[in-house]
């Protein structure tokens, strides 16, 4: 317990050396104020830009795609992940290729999505999606490919049916790869969806860290990054406590 207290004490001195350092090479001068204004002054303008009415809406509409695509991405790239990890034929032919697909950066397909969707909801979602969706696939094939299979001959020994097989064989020895897998797909996901809004979008706050990046407003920009990576954080380390929770399913 004092050594998770101690990990955790570590881990907070490191953000605020970091915070420390950045206010110290703004307020001195070492790093020009223009192009790198204080921490102080970066969480002062995030404490406002809050208050606004149009960044709060931007937030709910990024909230609202990343949601969805996560949604629509996550349980169907389970499915085909766990397809292709059942069938032996179907992995040699599709594994390859999913290797092959995961490797092409996704942002040279953003263009194609906004010709197909055009610039709104579903281009961003459709883009979220995609940026997802293969992390998942290749997440859960790897997740199933670990389930031992002692423990599925004595399942089907014992006449477990199919549905028993996977939520009382499969689940509890696949959760905490899964769970992991969707630290991972978050991450994607959010990156995914924030660079279609940077890139054509009419709202969004990815829509509103591009107009600051343009007009060179470097607190409003600071700040809206250090909200975003709080977010991510955030969603990171709830995914990490329950895959604490659930890591002695695994045997």
């Amino acid at each position: 317990m004092s050594g998770t207290l101690g990990f955790k004490l570590a881990r907070v001195a490191v953000v605020v050396a970091v915070f420390l350092l950045w206010e110290t090479l703004s307020r001195t001068g070492i790093v020009n104020p223009r192009l790198l204004p204080s921490a102080s002054d970066s969480l002062a303008m995030l404490g406002e830009l809050l208050q606004r009415a149009s960044v709060r809406n931007d937030l709910l509409v990024t909230a609202s795609e990343v949601l969805t695509a996560f949604i629509l991405a996550v349980p169907l790239g389970a499915l085909i992940g766990f397809l292709i990890a059942e069938n032996r034929y179907f992995a040699d032919v599709a594994k390859p290729l999913l290797f092959f697909a995961f490797s092409i950066p996704k942002s040279i397909f953003l263009p194609m999505f906004i010709l197909v969707f055009g610039v709104g909801f579903a281009e961003k979602v459709g883009y979220g999606f995609f940026s997802t969706i293969f992390i998942v696939i290749m997440s859960t094939t790897a997740a199933v490919e670990s389930v031992k299979i002692e423990h599925l001959t004595v399942a089907r020994s014992y006449g477990a049916t199919t549905a028993q097989t996977a939520f009382r064989v499969y689940l509890p020895s696949m959760l905490p790869v899964l769970l992991e897998a969707l630290r991972i797909s978050m991450i994607f996901n959010l990156t995914g969806v924030m660079l279609a809004e940077m890139y054509a979008s009419r709202n969004g706050f990815g829509h509103q860290i591009a107009t600051w990046g343009e007009n060179f407003q470097m607190k409003q920009l600071l700040a809206g990054v250090v909200m975003i990576s709080v977010i991510a954080i955030a969603f990171n380390e709830l995914i990490r406590w329950i895959e604490t929770r659930c890591s002695h399913w695994r045997t």
